[in-house]
């Protein structure tokens, strides 16, 4: 069973622009499930997110209207209550939240995960990719990894690299050397910001080795 903590963290340890955010919140009497984007954020004053589009332009959300705000974030589910401290209707619709005195975190990963930043070349191993072979190689930028599994930020994504999609990965790691012919699964491919990022979990087959 995961343990759910609750923190006083610094913002930086929960906060990052481009969140995707689920808003739980009461409107007209109906209680509803919003998304939004966290835009940014003042330090232990306010958060400022994208209009929820569901709601319309509009509509109301009153000062002071309780709200519960839900994301994931490093391989954990993040929560907190707030309330909704103001709206802003031009030049673009914005809603301002209460910054959390508390944030609630549940670890949905098995294993601990290491912050990376080292280049990574993934390569399709389950099928012929258009183009001929040139095409069925992807470099990127390890973001982390644990002993499962890691997670990969590539420019771009072709169309064969999506979930399901089984790899061979070369790449090093500090400390250890250079890691060759790791096979893996992709679990996960979600476009963020102009790039895309992969989950993939670790397939030994006993042919991976360390130089």
């Amino acid at each position: 069973m995961n343990d759910v903590t609750t923190t006083q963290p610094t913002p930086t340890s929960f906060l990052t622009v481009g969140l995707s955010l689920k808003l739980s919140l009461t409107l007209n009497g109906q209680k509803g499930m919003y998304g939004s984007t966290l835009l940014g954020w003042k330090d232990y004053a306010w958060l400022v997110c994208e209009w929820p589009s569901q709601v319309g332009h509009g509509a109301e959300i009153p000062r002071g209207t309780p709200c519960t705000v839900s994301y994931l974030l490093d391989g954990k589910l993040v929560g907190y209550r707030s309330e909704i401290r103001d709206t802003l209707s031009a030049p673009v619709p914005l809603l301002f939240i209460a910054f959390p005195q508390t944030v609630e975190e549940m670890h949905l990963r098995k294993h601990a995960r290491v912050s990376s930043c080292e280049p990574i070349v993934l390569e399709r191993v389950d099928g012929p990719a258009a183009g001929g072979a040139a095409a069925a190689i992807v470099g990127g930028l390890l973001q982390n990894l644990s002993i499962g599994g890691c997670s990969v930020i590539v420019p771009q994504a072709p169309a064969w690299l999506r979930a399901g999609t089984k790899l061979r990965m070369e790449f090093e790691l500090a400390g250890l050397g250079h890691v060759t012919n790791l096979t893996g699964l992709v679990k996960s491919a979600e476009a963020t910001q102009g790039t895309w990022t992969l989950g993939i979990e670790f397939r030994f087959q006993e042919m991976e080795y360390i130089e």
